[in-house]
């Protein structure tokens, strides 16, 4: 047991205990037997899950269970169709990011970043190590480094989208928008997280509406196409949804299965699971009893 744990070991173990509850059931979760699977004592245990998330271990069990996703899609018919009144936010989102965002103009994209100066960096966050990229006008780029992928493959990731563009490594520049982005109560709409996106304008059109999606809900590959007037193209809408360039912002991790399921995730479905958990977290604070 680490004695100075930090936001990235916590996350660790959170990627044992997914690993463990894709094989037992919330209503089958044994507290001492958890405990035990991830070395841990059930006391350390809960007050790991309590620092993380806010939730017990039995709780998020539940916030990563299938019943949980199926929960979220309850009122997805009218997800989509909320008013925003500041840039993307709206009363919904009263606990969610704030975000305003810039497309990028087609000759960007066709530049594929030539001539821009964009700036990259790591920063712990609850999620693993935060990998991003920025330029001037906000966020271009959010991805996760951890056992499974180094940074210098997560940072590739990311670069690859921007091949023309000149980077240059700033962690601690980027550690001031990683704690804007994962620390709540930093979330406010005169401080509102900056994006820039980049793509096609399908792609983008796909962004904007995932952007739409609030804390706590959930949508479908389908209903994503329905809002931007393709209902027949979710296929193409999930490879949009999977080439989402800044994670976690831009709410992909919210796009499940028409079931529930959930389905892909570009930085793993373990992680999927534990975005959504650590949101039920933040709802369960915001909304306690």
């Amino acid at each position: 047991m680490l004695d100075t744990p930090t936001r990235t070991d916590d996350y660790e173990v959170v990627r044992q205990a997914i690993r463990y509850l894709s094989e037992t059931g919330p209503d089958e979760l044994d507290l001492d037997g958890f405990s035990r699977a991830l070395g841990m004592s059930p006391r350390a245990m809960t007050d790991l899950f309590r620092r993380w998330c806010g939730l017990s271990p039995k709780s998020f069990a539940q916030a990563v269970a299938l019943d949980h996703a199926k929960s979220l899609l309850a009122d997805r018919q009218s997800v989509l169709d909320t008013t925003y009144e500041v840039g993307l936010s709206s009363p919904s989102r009263l606990h969610d990011l704030f975000v305003t965002y810039e497309a990028m103009p087609p000759g960007a994209f066709r530049n594929r970043g030539a001539g821009l100066e964009m700036i990259w960096g790591t920063a712990p966050c609850p999620f693993g190590t935060a990998v991003v990229t920025a330029t001037s006008y906000g966020i271009s780029g959010l991805g996760f480094a951890d056992g499974d992928t180094t940074i210098d493959q997560a940072f590739s990731d990311l670069a690859q989208r921007w091949p023309n563009a000149r980077f240059t490594r700033n962690d601690e520049q980027i550690a001031l928008h990683v704690s804007q982005i994962f620390e709540p109560e930093r979330w406010a709409a005169d401080r509102p997280v900056r994006v820039v996106l980049i793509g096609t304008d399908f792609e983008v059109k796909v962004w904007e509406t995932l952007l739409k999606i609030p804390l706590g809900k959930a949508t479908t590959y389908g209903d994503v196409a329905k809002q931007i007037g393709k209902p027949s193209a979710s296929r193409a809408v999930g490879a949009a949804v999977g080439r989402n360039p800044i994670s976690f912002v831009v709410p992909c991790h919210r796009v499940v299965g028409g079931s529930g399921a959930l389905t892909g995730y570009h930085w793993g479905v373990p992680r999927k699971r534990a975005i959504l958990g650590w949101e039920a977290g933040i709802i369960s604070a915001a909304h306690p009893g």
